[in-house]
Formats: structure tokens, C-alpha cells, sequence
């Protein structure tokens, strides 16, 4: 049997019956793809469900507010790919009149996919035959044939993309890229594999030689840095705080949090009352301060670790306009804050 033929094989008896492999309607699959990026599938399919029953289609999705789109996200982290999902959607209905492009050449400018992305819509809408490549297929490669150039490099890149492509089934792209990727995630999983009931357990270098565990190789990256964050939460006597939209660029553009003062490093009660006086915000502000959580709560993100503080100020009257603390969860806000507000209990 052919690499293909055992992966399809396997994939008919193990396949996993989820929504998306029940059509090849190209704005479903891009929806998919899009939220399951850095997403685990047990996660990311209440999402996905919840944005199929608010926006059926591409249409609904383009004429959509920004805020609502980042709201149904919020959670899942990551908020570009909310961002550049609601910007393409409006660019296919505005240009494209609403047509999904058909090919892998043109799916690829789309903003937002990339190389993956426009593989899989590629080949399981319009069953071109380009190979995916996700981290379930380059574990599975850099195993099956022990390959340790690492995978986070251009050239790790270029040797995995070649591999995919030479074994890739010719006459049923679609199902061997689902496969493929399905074997990685279940039975060539990251850690602890069942190699013994593995069907390439005969043929796998990885297994053959005990480097399992090793592959596939990935560069570390940087040690992330550290930052230290202080939200100010207003609480007035009429019963509102005040939420601030991040304007600039970054993870958390155009989501909602409480005015922020970042400080060098850690802060204590007397510290920061001491802080608080540089900032003419609260300067004129008749309040009283309590901290929220003795402990920084960590918020790790990829490149670097927020540590993070929540301080109360109670007032008679907010220094600037507020919004009812009921309304509070209207707002789309980062997890961060969205965990706050559960555990405050407003």
C-alpha cells in the first residue's frame, strides 16, 4: 500500500464528523480554517457554529458590524483573524460579488490566508491538487521520513511543501489533505503517539530509529518579555464605569478594556497611589482604591507575558463618560478583561 492509500484508509475508519466535512461550500471551509488557526477543533466549533447561525453566509458576514464579528469571537484569542475575516468578507461581496476565488493562485491574496489556508480551500472546494501543510502534517513527515530541518524556516518550509506535494493523492486531493491532517492530529499526535497500533510503524524512520519524541525540530523563539499592567476600574455611585476602545495597532485593536497605566514593574497599594498621581486622569478625582487581586495574574501571550493588576476605584462621578456596568458584556473585549468581569461579578 501507498503512504496515500493507508492514510485514506485509516481516514474511513476514523474520521471524525464534523460539520465542515459536509460540504465543500467554500465560505464554510474558509470559516473553519480561519477560526481553527492556533485553535484546537473541540474549541474552535462552538465558534464556528455560533457564526454559522449568525451570519449563514458571506453576506451576512460582510454586512456585519466590526464590533459584533469581534464580540462572537471573543474568547478564541488572536483577534487579526477576526479582523482580516470580516475584511475579506466585505472585499468577496464588494469585488467579487460574493463569488469565493476558485483556485489556490488567487485564494492566497485574499487577506488572511495564507499557504495552508488557500491549500484546503483549494483542494476541498474545488479539488485542486495542492498539498496542506499544518503542524499535524509536518509532524507526521518530519517522522515518517526523519527529517530534522526545522519546520519554522524557510527551508523547513520549502523540503516539507515539496514532500506534501510529491505524495498527495492526484485524484482525490481533498480527501487525502483532510486525511493526512486528521492522522497527524489523532494518531501521530504531538505527544505520547500510540506508535504501536500505527499502520507506518513499519516504515516510520522516527519510530525505526526512537526519535520520536525529537521530531519534528522547531527553533525556539525569544524568551517573551515581560510588561506590567494596571487597569483602572471605576465603579460610580450612578452605577458605571468607564470602558476605552484600543485604537492602535496590535492583538487588541478595536477591543474594549478599562483605561490602562503600564508600569516598569510590580506595583504595591503605596506605589501606585504614588503612580496614580502622574496621571492626570484620575488627578481631580475624588476616589477611593482597592486592589482587586493581591497576585499578578499572568496572561501569557506568544511574545511576551502581561502581568496584570486590577485596581478599584469607587467615585462618586466617573472623570469622564461611562457606560452602565450592566451593559458591560455588550462590549467585545480580551480575555483577559472578559475574565475580570466574570470574576468581579458586576
Amino acid at each position: 500500500m501507498t503512504i496515500t492509500k493507508i492514510l485514506t484508509h485509516w481516514y474511513s475508519n476514523n474520521k471524525r464528523q464534523l460539520p465542515w466535512r459536509n460540504t465543500t461550500n467554500p465560505y464554510y471551509i474558509w470559516l473553519s480554517e480561519i477560526i481553527l488557526q492556533q485553535t484546537q477543533i473541540k474549541q474552535g466549533l462552538p465558534y464556528y457554529e455560533a457564526f454559522v447561525a449568525k451570519y449563514p453566509t458571506v453576506f451576512d458576514l460582510a454586512n456585519a458590524e466590526e464590533s459584533d464579528v469581534l464580540k462572537l469571537w471573543q474568547g478564541l484569542g488572536y483577534y487579526s483573524r477576526a479582523r482580516n475575516l470580516h475584511t475579506t468578507a466585505k472585499y468577496i461581496v464588494k469585488e467579487l460579488h460574493g463569488v469565493f476565488p476558485n483556485n489556490y493562485k488567487e485564494l492566497i491574496k485574499l487577506k488572511g490566508v495564507g499557504d495552508y489556508t488557500a491549500s484546503a480551500i483549494a483542494s476541498i472546494c474545488f479539488n485542486e491538487n495542492t498539498a496542506v501543510l499544518d503542524g499535524n502534517v509536518y509532524r507526521f513527515l518530519a517522522r515518517y521520513y526523519g527529517i530534522d530541518t526545522p519546520i519554522n524556516t524557510t527551508a523547513g518550509f520549502k523540503t516539507f511543501k515539496a514532500l506534501a506535494q510529491e505524495i498527495i493523492d492526484t485524484d482525490n486531493p481533498a480527501e487525502h489533505n483532510q486525511a493526512i491532517m486528521d492522522f497527524g492530529s489523532r494518531q501521530c499526535s504531538p505527544s505520547s503517539p500510540n506508535c504501536a497500533i500505527c499502520p507506518f510503524n513499519t516504515s516510520c524512520i522516527a519510530f525505526i530509529e526512537e526519535t520520536v519524541a525529537n521530531l519534528p525540530v522547531k527553533i525556539k523563539a525569544k524568551k517573551p518579555t515581560k510588561k506590567y499592567f494596571n487597569f483602572l476600574v471605576f465603579v460610580s455611585d450612578t452605577g458605571e464605569t468607564i470602558l476605552e476602545k484600543r485604537e492602535e495597532n496590535g492583538i487588541w485593536k478595536n477591543l474594549y478594556q478599562f483605561p490602562l497605566i503600564e508600569t516598569k514593574k510590580i506595583q504595591t497599594a503605596k506605589s501606585f497611589q504614588l503612580e496614580l498621581k502622574n496621571h492626570a486622569f484620575v488627578e481631580d478625582t475624588n476616589y477611593k482604591l482597592f486592589l482587586f487581586n493581591e497576585t499578578d495574574i499572568v496572561h501569557k501571550l506568544s511574545h511576551q507575558h502581561l502581568h496584570t493588576k486590577f485596581w478599584i476605584l469607587t467615585v462618586p462621578e466617573l472623570p469622564k463618560k461611562g457606560v452602565p456596568v450592566e451593559n458591560i458584556r455588550d462590549y467585545a473585549v480580551p480575555v483577559l478583561i472578559e475574565n475580570f468581569i466574570e470574576d468581579f461579578n458586576f
